[in-house]
């Protein structure tokens, strides 16, 4: 008796082993496909919360900026308002006045009302009813973290004419001019202190010496806007950092080169900006560390 045994006929085989081959070869480019989709899935949802981080952190506080203070600067120093500057993709800094909107939200009261009462003020001091510069003072010195008080303040008053180059003191390089523009209280920022007995009243001061000073020959308004500190959105095409710098006084010459800042965003490849009138829009483009090819995400916002 002989038994009988099955095996692969050489046909079989080569039939096996190519099928094989064939599963091997897309059942590879079948999971590595899934792991770049995966990689470029995972780099496109950071990037894109990113941005949009980046974004709505700058539209919120571009929200409630002086605006008629917000200029576009170069790396060389020179600046012009945005709304008129022929900059381009040259302007790499982008800086404005903010107004101290913590306070004017205060708790469950405006620390600054915003309301002037003209019938009080004279020009050694201004009444505004309703303000609480004792609470002003100590909220300042926590968003500073004790650099500034209310007496580095500045107010500014709604429907007063400005001139962009002096009247804020953005030209750190003419010391003399911006000097005299405090002096005289001609600038749009008045620096002022408070007062050591009504917590209502404002005191105007000469921003750099901090002597009391008066408010002869300026046209005040009935409302006005309170600032303690400047704002510089800085990209460095270099290390494509993007950094915003703040706690600093132009009305006082100070310059955004030596204030506080901290890293907003990394990897930006572009930041791009432009003014109509009032409103602003701005554009950032962030890009991937990850792989070798390019890839970035660029979000934009217009704030009125």
């Amino acid at each position: 008796m002989f038994k009988v045994r099955s095996a692969f006929t050489m046909l079989e085989l080569i039939f096996v082993i190519v099928i094989i081959g064939i599963l091997s070869k897309f059942g590879v480019e079948f999971v590595a496909q899934s792991y770049k989709n995966f990689i470029f899935s995972n780099i496109n949802n950071t990037l894109q919360s990113q941005s949009a981080t980046a974004v709505e952190f700058i539209a919120s506080r571009l929200q409630h900026r002086i605006k008629d203070s917000i200029i576009a600067r170069k790396d060389n120093g020179d600046f012009k308002a945005l709304a008129s500057s022929d900059y381009d993709q040259d302007a790499t800094i982008l800086e404005w006045i903010g107004t101290n909107v913590e306070g004017f939200r205060g708790d469950y009261l405006p620390y600054w009302s915003g309301v002037i009462d003209l019938d009080l003020c004279n020009s050694t001091k201004i009444v505004s009813p309703e303000t609480n510069t004792t609470k002003i003072n100590s909220q300042i010195g926590v968003l500073s973290n004790g650099g500034s008080t209310i007496d580095d303040s500045a107010i500014y008053f709604i429907g007063s004419n400005t001139d962009i180059t002096t009247g804020y003191g953005w030209d750190t390089n003419n010391l003399a001019t911006n000097l005299a523009m405090i002096d005289i209280q001609q600038g749009a920022m008045h620096p002022i202190r408070k007062d050591a007995t009504n917590e209502n009243e404002f005191i105007p001061i000469n921003g750099t010496t901090g002597a009391d000073n008066n408010f002869t020959g300026v046209n005040v308004y009935e409302y006005y806007k309170l600032a303690w500190s400047a704002y510089a959105l800085v990209h460095n095409t270099t290390d494509k950092s993007l950094r915003l710098h703040y706690d600093y006084q132009p009305w006082k010459n100070e310059s955004y080169a030596n204030a506080k800042n901290f890293l907003l965003m990394e990897n930006v490849s572009s930041f791009r900006f432009m003014a109509v009138g009032s409103i602003v829009k701005i554009q950032v483009c962030v890009e991937s560390d990850l792989t070798n090819e390019e890839y970035s995400i660029c979000k934009e916002k217009t704030i009125y």
